[in-house]
């Protein structure tokens, strides 16, 4: 027979109102640095990379708690992953092949 589960225990262990609050400080601070390097003119040729590396960092927190990737099955990871890494590989593929540069 099939077993039935309880809504209550589908999803245990989520993030508490204080780790939320936690993340969208982290995320604010990060926001607020890459606005600063924004204006740092002496960085010029790095600012890009830096401000992809954050931007990336800020995403992955988004996904990871927001988005409760990192509480749910692993499929699901997978999945999203997987379609942004062939999303970011479409678009490089696409920046080498037309030589287009920023």
């Amino acid at each position: 027979m099939s077993q039935e589960i309880n809504p209550s225990e589908a999803h245990t262990g989520h993030p508490t109102a204080g780790m939320y609050f936690k993340i969208a400080m982290i995320l604010s601070a990060v926001t607020a640095i890459e606005v600063g390097i924004f204006y740092l003119t002496w960085l010029s040729y790095w600012i890009i990379p830096i401000l992809f590396v954050l931007s990336a960092g800020k995403f992955t927190l988004v996904a990871m708690y927001y988005m409760h990737l990192k509480f749910d099955h692993k499929l699901f990871t997978f999945l999203f992953v997987g379609g942004f890494v062939l999303a970011t590989s479409v678009i490089f593929a696409l920046i080498f092949l037309f030589q287009v540069w920023l």
